[in-house]
């Protein structure tokens, strides 16, 4: 009788081999994109401008691969990226979360305007021209600073920041006073380890964005081999490739350009400054979805 209970009837069983097709059908159309970029950096140039290439490479070689790491200052480039990554999330989130503390407290009487303030901030801009002159004057450029400071504090993050510690219990906050706690104390030990989610995905934000970024390269050190970027040197190898010179001699033009495709180049462009993300992002993943259950009410 039991088992009985727990058969499914045709309708349930048609419908759940619908949502398991329609569902696969979903995730091929999610992975195909990558698959074909994929695919295509790892086949062989002068086969790529056949086209036909789908999710399996028809010809497997690494001379893309092999062609952009062959180019100078990418080594440079990659240790820079790697290092503003990592000090630029880590202030980026020191400062936007030590603000959103301080515009949550109740007793801070300013908080409405400088949240006004901080909101200006992300509608109105000083423009391109005050922005280099600023950066001159704090002799920025030129520097490493150049990639770090100018983003410490984004008014974005830290009105998301403080919407999710609004949502905190305030009784925590007064239950630790009881107990002798300071304001950095309730900070460290308390407000922090209950925003592990929103921090993971701030977090996730500015790596991200530190990680793609390669205008200010471009702008303040174009000129410092030793301040590239990664994104930086990647575009030149692509505009390179575009233009069939650079590091080859006019009378070899013809020879590689015949034997590179810019679309092969630019697949496997792809894949190096994507793998890295995908490799960090499982680590953060288990912190999006997080519980408010970490910390007690006292009695």
């Amino acid at each position: 009788m039991a088992s009985k209970a727990f058969q499914m009837t045709k309708s349930e069983r048609a419908f759940d081999i619908f949502l398991y097709v329609f569902l696969t059908l979903i995730m091929i159309v999610t992975l195909y994109p990558f698959l074909n970029v994929l695919a295509i950096s790892f086949n062989e140039s002068t086969d790529t401008v056949r086209g036909g290439i789908y999710i399996w490479p028809r010809a497997w070689t690494l001379e893309n691969y092999e062609r952009i790491f062959s180019y100078t200052g990418l080594i440079q480039g990659f240790k820079i990226s790697l290092l503003r990554t990592l000090s630029g999330t880590l202030l980026g989130l020191i400062s936007a979360s030590m603000l959103a503390f301080t515009l949550s407290r109740p007793e801070f009487r300013a908080r409405k305007f400088v949240s006004v303030f901080l909101a200006l901030t992300m509608y109105f801009s000083g423009g391109m021209v005050p922005m280099y002159i600023l950066m001159r004057d704090m002799e920025l450029i030129g520097t490493f600073w150049i990639y770090i400071l100018p983003g410490a504090v984004s008014a974005f993050n830290v009105f998301i920041i403080r919407s999710f510690m609004d949502g905190l219990p305030f009784a925590l906050q007064e239950s630790a006073k009881l107990d002798g706690a300071n304001d950095f104390m309730i900070f460290y030990k308390i407000i922090l380890p209950l925003c592990k989610p929103v921090l993971a995905t701030i977090a996730l934000f500015l790596a991200v964005g530190q990680w793609n970024e390669w205008f200010t390269t471009y702008l303040y050190n174009g000129n410092k081999p030793e301040l590239t970027t990664l994104q930086y040197e990647l575009m030149k190898v692509l505009a390179t490739t575009n233009q069939g010179s650079g590091m080859v001699n006019a009378n070899d033009m013809a020879r590689q350009m015949a034997q590179i495709s810019p679309e092969s180049i630019k697949m496997a462009i792809t894949i190096v400054v994507t793998v890295p993300i995908l490799v960090v992002y499982p680590f953060l993943q288990k912190y999006f979805v997080g519980g408010m259950t970490l910390g007690a009410v006292k009695a």
